[in-house]
């Protein structure tokens, strides 16, 4: 009787897998399911909680890799070994158990690298060798597609190449982790800096960019430039035109005006030289990556790159839209030929109705020779119910629909719209003007209205004739040259999927066809996570903008590897070839190891021309806050969970909260209170309802509220 063993990445995926089959028994570490035509002896599903496994930290090593020291430099152990993760030892045991007693084992973590990266983790860590295994490989978490992938289980050669590139990066990121972080900090603290710097080999590069883009802010210097611009009457109306002249001397300017006898103000004649009209068509989006989607949605509502991603899992996992983390912007003819099936109950979905301009494949849309392990993503074949539908989150609901709408959109005809430029001369000085009329929405009302703001509108010209005369008012135009803009969120993903040029045109995005980014698809929003906990970027109103501990990070990386995108995105490149049997994980660890080598080398050098910044970061826990009030040998210390004296080892027993009614109390409140026993009225407190209070000390050193003092 053959055991068979299944591998979730995670509870909720288990789930969905066992709904798939008919369930004998439910425990906390497993699912067992009853025999049928697919398993005859039935099947065991268990589960990691995302990573059971993890790289061992430095001290699991050698104790004396614990502390931070130069001298250490650098940290890389003879073989890298992995732990059971913290809190996670109940569920490994488990898994364990059932890898020993299983006859055949079947990956079906998320059929990618990282999924790869965890089971293969795992079984190494059991210690189980020499079972045949086997790879589910689906990118719907249907039934239907759930029992197909259990059906056809692949080989799992793939699946080995994977993990060898998987843990290529993990390692490599490791030891650039590991050594980078403490090498930069120590330099950095022996110059004066108080905190420490986390440094990542696709971390630093991103803030980088974002330093990048600072700089050109701050020195770019504002200058004005000159045009002379036409307002003309025509018998249906008034346009604006330009002459063909921008110059920062208003004097050229005001010699061209001269030399044509024209005069700023004064009423001319002019005449309509040339209409020239073009019917331009222009097709639908391309089908969406995750990329683009979290473009579009930091464009449209301004969701985070990650909040489009958890969003994306959760319709995932609802069994409403394909696998998200893919970075194909294409279908197979079978997934085509599902939608058509699908077109009619699609669009009473997304409450809509057109007839399909085309129901065969296009090859913008459907070519089977651009999808590698994921296609597009695309509403699955599941059409949800209203009732489905109505308990869907704001969030869900506007991500579906963009999925909805870009998906139908390839069926829709093309937007047209009717292309108008104008040359009108006044005494030989001719005047361009543009235009555009929108002739035929096609796909565009598919997706909601843009508002002002993000639809930058061509004005509509009114109807001339060539010949006809026109009166004309000329002026001198001032405008300045403004600076570049910081990147939104949406933009900081496809830099980093361009790797530092700014694509905001999908197409151009297209023609990087070979595209060697900064992370993957699947990493790039948790980076820009890391980098903002990490305090090196802030974002406000969409906007990134780098910190003064960004500046200092990128001041110490500079002229380094480590701020050179295009060196990471090389990285990336040959850890792709080692997922495709074409490189070596052994030599990718060793070019690492080389490359520390040389920072370990180079960097007391370059961290000289570094200023040390007062970064704005919460005081050290251990530094002193205040002397304490009640004994004059102590210092109130910030204890992590409460503020505390530092001489409670010799009795002082005064402590102070951290939060009290549902407000945070800084450092700053509490130095104030042990100086002058009082602090002004301060707001945000919560009670039946929010209130505001000062705060004093009494003679106990306890906290009181103080309604009478005014605020």
């Amino acid at each position: 009787m053959t055991k068979v063993v299944i591998l979730a990445e995670k509870p909720s995926q288990a789930k969905a897998y066992a709904e798939a089959f008919k369930i004998q028994e439910k425990t906390k570490t497993y699912i067992q399911l009853k025999p049928d035509d697919t398993f005859p002896n039935g099947a065991t599903i268990t589960w990691g909680v995302g990573h059971l496994v993890e790289l061992k930290e430095p001290h699991d090593y050698k104790p004396e890799w614990k502390r931070w020291k130069l001298d250490q430099l650098p940290i890389v152990p003879d073989r890298f070994l992995e732990k059971v993760s913290k809190g996670k030892w109940e569920q490994f045991q488990a898994v364990k158990k059932l890898f020993q007693q299983a006859d055949v084992l079947v990956n079906a973590a998320d059929v990618d690298r990282e999924g790869s990266n965890i089971f293969y983790s795992i079984l190494r860590l059991t210690g189980v060798k020499g079972k045949p295994i086997q790879r589910l490989w689906i990118n719907s978490l249907e039934k239907d597609e759930v029992r197909k992938g259990f059906n056809n289980l692949q080989n799992n050669d793939k699946d080995l190449r994977l993990f060898d590139e998987a843990k290529a990066r993990q390692i490599s990121d490791w030891m650039v982790g590991i050594n980078a972080s403490r090498l930069f900090t120590l330099l950095l603290q022996k110059k004066g800096y108080s905190n420490y710097l986390s440094i990542g080999r696709v971390q630093s590069p991103t803030v980088y960019l974002i330093y990048q883009r600072h700089k050109e802010i701050e020195n770019f210097v504002s200058e004005p430039f000159y045009q002379i611009e036409g307002l003309f009457q025509s018998e249906k109306g008034s346009y604006k035109g330009l002459a063909k002249i921008k110059e920062k001397d208003k004097a050229k300017v005001q010699r061209l005006m001269d030399e044509h006898g024209l005069k700023e103000n004064e009423a001319a004649q002019g005449t309509v030289q040339s209409l020239d009209k073009k019917t331009k068509h222009q097709k639908s989006p391309k089908l969406h990556s995750l990329s683009t989607l979290q473009s579009v949605a930091n464009r449209r509502w301004k969701y985070t790159p990650s909040q489009v991603l958890k969003t994306m899992q959760k319709l995932y996992e609802k069994r409403l839209v394909s696998y998200p983390r893919t970075d194909c912007n294409f279908i197979t003819e079978n997934e085509f030929a599902y939608l058509v099936k699908n077109l009619n109950s699609y669009q009473e979905t997304l409450n809509v109705s057109f007839k399909a301009a085309s129901l065969r494949p296009n090859k913008r849309y459907v070519d089977s020779s651009k999808v590698q392990e994921h296609y597009a993503i695309i509403p699955t074949k599941t059409v949800p119910t209203e009732k489905k539908l109505s308990g869907l989150s704001r969030e869900e609901r506007n991500i579906y629909n963009e999925v909805m709408a870009t998906t139908l959109a390839m069926f829709h005809t093309d937007y047209v719209y009717e292309e108008t430029v104008i040359f009108t001369n006044v005494r030989d000085l001719p005047f361009k003007s543009t235009g555009r009329r929108e002739v035929k929405k096609g796909w565009k009302e598919l997706f909601p209205k843009p508002t002002k703001s993000n639809q930058e509108k061509e004005p509509d010209l009114p109807d001339v004739h060539k010949g006809e005369e026109v009166g004309a008012r000329l002026q001198i135009k001032e405008s300045m040259t403004q600076p570049p803009k910081p990147y939104t969120e949406g933009q900081l993903i496809n830099m980093m999927k361009t790797c530092g040029k700014l694509m905001e045109n999908e197409e151009d995005v297209e023609i990087l066809k070979e595209v060697e980014g900064l992370g993957t698809e699947a990493t790039r929003s948790s980076i820009i996570e890391t980098i903002k906990t990490q305090k090196y970027i802030e974002v406000k109103k969409n906007n990134v903008y780098v910190t003064e501990k960004g500046v200092m990070l990128c001041e110490a990386i500079e002229g380094t590897l480590l701020s050179s995108p295009s060196m990471t995105a090389k990285w990336e490149s040959y850890l792709k070839k080692i997922g495709n049997g074409e490189a070596s994980k052994q030599m990718f660890i060793k070019q690492t190891s080389q490359f520390i080598e040389k920072l370990i080398q180079e960097t007391p050098e370059t961290i000289q021309q570094v200023n040390i910044r007062s970064t704005g970061e919460k005081k050290k826990w251990n530094e002193p806050i205040a002397k304490c009030p009640a004994c004059s040998t102590g210092s109130i210390m910030d204890r992590y969970k409460f503020y505390a004296c530092s001489a409670y080892k010799e009795g002082c027993k005064v402590t102070f909260p951290k939060r009290l009614a549902g407000k945070s109390l800084s450092p700053n409140m509490i130095k104030t209170l042990c100086e002058k026993k009082r602090t002004k009225v301060l707001k945000g407190f919560k009670g039946k309802k929010p209130f505001s209070t000062a705060l004093t000390l009494d003679e106990d050193y306890k906290i009181k509220f103080d309604f009478k003092e005014k605020a």
